[in-house]
């Protein structure tokens, strides 16, 4: 198994990469979704940040409301703090629990794992290769607030708590320039697939 964590700043289409990746024969397993599954309502995770941040974080059926949990912890660094140790050792672990549990059933699998806090959380060693999403910072910015589902002050303080682009590329085993025509993405994808391929074939990583 050859396991990949896949990054990028909010805005630089990280996640249409990690679809196209998906099609191209990888297996993908996406933080976001991990965090939802550990803040399910009546989970023990859950319990502790309505502890932390009060019943208001809840909907009228006592289901996280991202939105308004969003509200508190981008305008405050020190409660993005609080919920960061509560949650990143959390969806680290149950990452590294499912991505073990793919390479036991595929020794050659390509494990892509979608983290845009692969770095801020500390996760970035657990993994064989690190694969950044690269765009400008104004292109980001653009591209984010284009989409439409956040506010422009609530996009800043995204890209405020994020690392800097190069912080993230002093990581990158592999940069995948995402600012030019989604054709010239996918073939840099085609050629990097083929790469991870090969080397989940020689080597099947290290299954961390």
């Amino acid at each position: 198994m050859l396991h990949v964590g896949l990054t990028g700043g909010i805005g630089s289409g990280k996640s249409a990469v990690a679809r196209a990746l998906m099609e191209k024969g990888a297996h993908l397993l996406d933080a976001d979704q991990l965090a939802r599954e550990l803040l399910a309502p009546d989970s023990g995770v859950l319990d502790e940040v309505v502890a932390a941040f009060g019943r208001e974080i809840l909907d009228t059926q006592g289901r996280l409301d991202r939105r308004a949990l969003a509200d508190r912890v981008f305008a405050d660094p020190e409660k993005r703090a609080v919920l960061d140790r509560i949650l990143h050792p959390r969806i680290n672990a149950l990452e590294r629990e499912r991505a073990a549990a793919i390479g036991a059933r595929f020794p050659n699998a390509v494990v892509v794992y979608e983290a845009p806090l692969l770095v801020e959380s500390g996760a970035h060693p657990t993994v064989d290769r690190v694969a950044v999403v690269d765009v400008p910072p104004e292109r980001q910015w653009q591209r984010a607030v284009e989409r439409g589902d956040r506010p422009e002050e609530q996009i800043r303080a995204i890209m405020e708590a994020q690392c800097s682009r190069e912080e993230r590329l002093r990581f990158a085993d592999d940069v995948i320039d995402n600012d030019g025509p989604w054709q010239e993405t996918e073939r840099q994808l085609d050629v990097l697939m083929e790469d991870y391929r090969e080397l989940a074939r020689g080597s099947h990583g290290t299954g961390a």
